[in-house]
């Protein structure tokens, strides 16, 4: 598996092959197939994967940031799977579709069961945070955020979190809901 995750982290969902894998491992190609039978399952294999969470049932929202960074920080830094699926979400919408799933099955409700209302849309702005951290720190790799300890990270977004999670809810009352864009 930790083959095909860098191969996908590294040439994105569309120019990875069972044949390349394969490869990488020293392995005949017919094994992979007979393994896996497509790309689409050897994706999906490599693709699963524990956030291994902690517990926030009594966390306070303004410590939210203090518990749950430091265990993103150990996911995003350590060779496994979430940053290759990261970089491949960026252009393969199964890659894209992997991740949803991810933050849908576990980062949303540990989540929303913080918020004070609205639970799927802060979960979903606190995941749009999250994954848009990841990207800037550890893919694109941008000095301002990738020079910044974790503890100054942590000051920096503790009070964004906090926001996001018990802050007044807009009023959207008037506003156009017909398009996503």
């Amino acid at each position: 598996m930790t083959a095909a995750r860098r191969r996908f982290g590294r040439d994105g969902y569309e120019r990875t092959t069972l044949r390349l894998v394969a490869a990488d491992v020293g392995v005949d190609p017919a094994m992979a197939v007979r393994y896996f039978k497509t790309k689409e399952a050897l994706f999906a294999a490599a693709a699963d994967f524990d956030l291994r969470l902690p517990d926030l049932s009594t966390v306070r929202p303004e410590q939210l940031a203090d518990v749950l960074l430091p265990r993103f920080f150990a996911v995003w830094e350590e060779e496994g799977t979430f940053l290759p699926l990261l970089r491949a979400s960026t252009g393969s919408p199964a890659a894209a579709e992997a991740m949803r799933e991810v933050f849908a099955a576990q980062v949303a409700p540990a989540i929303g069961a913080l918020a004070v209302d609205h639970p799927l849309q802060r979960a979903g702005l606190l995941g749009a945070l999250i994954l848009g951290l990841a990207m800037t720190r550890y893919v694109m790799q941008a000095p301002a955020m990738a020079d910044l300890s974790r503890d100054q990270l942590t000051a920096w977004i503790r009070p964004l979190m906090h926001h996001i999670l018990t802050g007044p809810a807009p009023a959207l009352d008037g506003l156009d809901v017909t398009t996503r864009h």
